[in-house]
């Protein structure tokens, strides 16, 4: 499985709000900036996690956007899942019942399965707190005058 730029920038995007004050919305463009990432790829990432209701968007001078709850009861899964829809690794286990008309005599539905179970598991046991963790202080300097974006190494996630 792999999966898309889409979501890798979707779980940044999510710990950067994680990381930032509770207290405020965080506009897209100063996560834009933060994580050296497009505005509007962003715009376009944050409209299904906000269907989904993991954000929620403020209008006005200090508007842009912020959780729906806390950080820590959000999982990777939950994020990856509102982005890539189902992160099945084969297409027959994408639907609660297989209906692949092969599944009762495929010798490798066992192994698929497997794989699907521990991919879920790994996916639900890390929360966004646990992403955020990596990020530094939304204070501290990035990187001193007149360097490149590129000399900030830590914020990469």
């Amino acid at each position: 499985m792999k999966f898309s730029t889409r979501s890798r920038y979707a779980l940044r995007l999510m710990a950067e709000l994680a990381h930032g004050s509770p207290d405020r919305s965080m506009p897209l463009k100063e996560i834009s900036t933060r994580q050296q990432l497009s505005l509007k790829y962003l715009e376009q990432i944050v409209t299904p996690l906000a269907k989904a209701g993991l954000v929620r968007s403020e209008r006005g001078s200090q508007g842009g956007y912020r959780l729906t709850k806390s950080p820590s009861a959000y999982t990777a899964g939950e994020i990856l899942r509102a982005i890539e829809g189902n992160v099945a690794p084969i297409p027959c286990l994408e639907s609660e019942v297989n209906e692949c008309p092969l599944c009762g005599q495929c010798a490798t539905l066992p192994f698929w399965t497997g794989l699907e179970e521990v991919i879920n598991q790994y996916l639900e046991s890390v929360t966004l707190e646990d992403l955020a963790r990596s990020l530094p202080s939304p204070l501290a300097p990035c990187r001193s005058a007149g360097e490149p974006p590129a000399a900030c190494p830590e914020r990469k996630i």
